[in-house]
This record gives C-alpha cells, structure tokens and sequence, in this order.
C-alpha cells in the first residue's frame, strides 16, 4: 500500500534545504526594508509577551516593519563589519542586536517612535521562574474569593486551607512568593488566581540609524565598541 505525503519521511537535507530558504527570504525582507523606509531602530524587550506585541506590530504596520527572531541572521542581514554592510553605517546596528532584541524599519518621524516605545506597556501574569516584583503575603482567615470546589485545589498548591461552613479558610498566614525571588509554579498559579499581574511588557530603544546619523540610546557596557567602529 503507497504511503500517503504525509507519512513520507522528511530526509535531513530537504529540512536543511528548507531552513535555508527560509533564512534567506528573511535575509533579503530586511535588506528591502532598509531600502524601502527612511529610518532603523534596534529595541530590546522585556516579558515578551506575543499576543500583545503583535497587537503593537498591527498599530504600526502602515508606516513600519518589524523583525523578531535569530540576531544573527539579522546581522547577515545588515553586515556585521564595515567590510560586509549593505550601506553604510548600518554594521552599527548589527552589532546592537544582541540577547532579547528586535528590529523596527519605520518612516515615522522620530518623535512618534521615541513617544510610542516610551509610553507603551502592559501588564500580565508572571510566569513560572520570572522574578517577583513585591511580597504577596495571604492572613490567616477566610479566602472569600475562592469558591468552595477549589479548597482541593488550593491545597496541592501548597496553601494551609480547610473548608470552615463551606467557605475557603487559611489556617495561618501563607507567604505566595518574595520579592526579588524566582516564582515557583505554585506561586505563579495562585497569582493568576488572586488576580495580581506582575509581568510589565516593556519595549525598550537602543538605537536608530539613518542614512545621516547614527543614535545611541542606551550605553550598555557590552556595546562600548559600537560608536568606535
């Protein structure tokens, strides 16, 4: 009996092919963005959270261009030296692509984007191992925001909880996470359940490039060669 398409064996070099391809039509995306819009920014971000920053993207898309992904196929992209850059300049910005980071193409004026990147945040639950921003510390008495039928529930999150008349009740008071300390999973459920968001998604600029200028937002000591070179 013939195999079906789709229970073919993927052979290691059609997946590599493939990868290539894809690489590639990134690689030359960006190098007509570069053309196509009048100024480059490198941002870095905070809590990425995707639902929300392809919202942004979407207010953005009739003037700008975002790319998000490998750094260093963004930098093949641009030329990471002097010697490899696709104009001049721009091996500036490659070099500025580092950890969590991101690349705008926009014709926005200046002002717009600094305004936009400066006021926009958003708030969302913590994840598990992200860091708590304050103590959440519950008392000793009834939970009245739980329903009777999570008491169990509660329970294998480790609070001290019992049913007292069919209301919720802790038994002592109960330290959900510390400030400054890595959420456990448990913490992070009962966050989520409490309501409290301690996740910011901030977006942050690092630089702008034009064909006339070159900006340096942020001074990170990891970038001290960026202006030189």
């Amino acid at each position: 009996m013939p195999r079906s398409k789709r229970d073919r064996p993927v052979t290691l070099s059609k997946t590599k092919k493939k990868g290539k391809e894809h690489k590639e039509a990134i690689v030359s995306s960006i190098r007509k963005a570069v053309e196509d819009y009048s100024s480059i920014y490198v941002f870095s971000f905070e809590n990425m959270r995707n639902l929300k920053f392809k919202e942004f993207r979407e207010q953005l898309k009739s003037s700008s261009r975002f790319f998000l992904g490998s750094n260093k196929v963004m930098q093949v992209a641009l030329g990471r030296s002097a010697a490899d850059e696709i104009t001049p300049n721009v091996h500036k910005v490659s070099k500025l692509l580092r950890g969590d980071a991101g690349l705008l193409c926009t014709s926005m004026p200046k002002e717009e984007v600094e305004r936009i990147f400066n006021e926009y945040e958003d708030y969302d639950f913590a994840r598990t191992g992200s860091v708590a921003a304050e103590k959440v510390e519950l008392k000793e008495g009834p939970l009245e925001q739980f329903t009777h039928e999570m008491e169990p529930f509660l329970r294998k999150q480790g609070m001290p909880v019992r049913l007292n008349k069919g209301t919720v009740e802790l038994v002592s008071d109960y330290v959900v996470c510390e400030e400054g300390k890595p959420l456990s999973p448990e913490a992070s459920r009962i966050l989520r359940l409490l309501g409290t968001k301690m996740a910011t998604f901030r977006l942050h600029l690092i630089c702008r490039w034009t064909p006339d200028e070159f900006e340096l937002y942020v001074k990170r000591p990891e970038d001290s060669d960026v202006e030189s070179s």
